[in-house]
């Protein structure tokens, strides 16, 4: 989510090329922003209908179903387009001063989210529950990558492929709360509670070992933004309907790439949400190849034309990010607790907050080209 300021590298000479590159990147980074507010309006105003994961189809509906599936495809291209922006600033530069950017950068998220980010969700200066969430895996993804970088692109490509395909094959692995290595495997791979003491406990939401083979992927990939539009627009559409074409057929067999198995329901609309009822938390297999096959796909044709009223959103995401909590929060607070009828209320209402916000982003996105100071590129 973090935005990597990049400058385009040595080999290409065409500002209108790395405008374009840097357009689609920002317009489908913009694009999740806004699928993201509406779950998070759900977050707020529906919280009648909860949301496990993968979700109960037995108690969902299939609206509710469908304004979930379609907020999965956030953190999957917030990740890999970290990935692919940390190439593009990496190019330029030597890889010393790549690796102390994402160190930085990493650290930055961190802190992010155990201060600014955390208030924003609870609105309490001493709270009993911490919820380490996307945020906080993007900072260790990026953290990570700082190392990753050092090998060959091969070499990264296949720390990545194993991070992403292996990493359900440790599933099984569950350490006890009181085993001296449980906290590092919670943040790891296992979701669970962290006790901090003094009544406080973490909640590692977003396991992060699969996060890094994904900001690994979008990294490696990185190199096919130095080529034409055209065999990038060709690489992308390939590579989109394989990743597709695979978690079809993996979902298909019902042996691996997700804990919980698809069921046949008595008509097709069930037999197809348990079909796309994936998990996230860690992410799996198959939720990771659908999402990053449809954020390909879909990169491919804002490679084409990318509005401009998304890329604003993309061009100052973290800034964004903590409006968009704080404004709902506020909104909560203020409707004292009241809840929407349907799920068609909160799209609506998201629709309703969401031009403000982008108003609010397409200025501090002036201001921060405008303004000298390193910090103000950190959002």
């Amino acid at each position: 989510m973090l935005q990597l300021t990049a400058s385009p590298p040595p080999q290409d000479t065409s500002r209108a090329a790395a405008n374009r590159r840097l357009d689609s990147i920002d317009a489908l980074r913009g694009l999740a922003m806004l699928l993201m507010l509406a779950d998070h309006t759900r977050e707020y105003f529906f919280l009648s209908a909860p949301v496990s994961d993968p979700m109960d189809l037995r108690a969902a509906t299939p609206g509710l179903v469908a304004a979930r599936l379609a907020a999965h495809l956030c953190a999957p291209v917030f990740v890999a387009l970290a990935g692919i922006s940390a190439w593009l600033y990496g190019a330029a530069r030597p890889r010393a001063a790549a690796a102390r950017f994402l160190i930085e950068r990493g650290l930055f998220l961190l802190l992010l989210e155990l201060t600014l980010v955390g208030f924003a969700w609870s609105f309490s200066l001493s709270p009993t529950m911490i919820y380490l969430q996307v945020i906080w895996a993007i900072g260790w993804s990026m953290i990570a990558l700082a190392g990753l970088l050092w090998l060959p692109r091969a070499a990264v490509v296949a720390a990545a492929v194993v991070l992403v395909a292996g990493h359900n094959l440790l599933d099984p692995v569950r350490l006890a709360a009181d085993h001296p290595l449980h906290p590092l495997w919670a943040i790891l791979h296992q979701r669970d509670l962290i006790a901090l003491g003094g009544g406080v406990t973490a909640r590692t939401s977003y396991p992060v070992l699969p996060w890094i083979g994904v900001i690994a992927l979008g990294y490696a990939v990185g190199p096919w933004f130095q080529a034409s539009p055209a065999s990038r627009r060709r690489a992308l559409s390939a590579t989109g309907a394989l990743l597709l074409l695979g978690f079809v057929l993996l979902r298909a067999i019902n042996r691996y790439g997700d804990p919980v198995p698809w069921q046949a329901g008595t008509s097709p609309l069930p037999t197809l949400l348990s079909f796309l009822n994936l998990t996230k938390y860690p992410p799996s297999l198959g939720f990771l190849l659908a999402t990053l096959g449809l954020g390909a796909l879909l990169l491919a044709g804002l490679e084409q034309r990318a509005p401009r009223w998304l890329t604003v959103l993309g061009s100052a995401p973290m800034f964004f990010y903590l409006l968009h909590l704080y404004a709902l929060h506020l909104l909560a607070v203020a409707a004292g607790g009241r809840e929407l009828p349907t799920i068609g209320h909160v799209w609506l209402l998201a629709a309703v907050v969401a031009p403000p916000l982008w108003w609010a982003t397409r200025w501090f996105a002036g201001v921060k080209r405008r303004s000298a100071s390193r910090w103000l590129r950190f959002f």
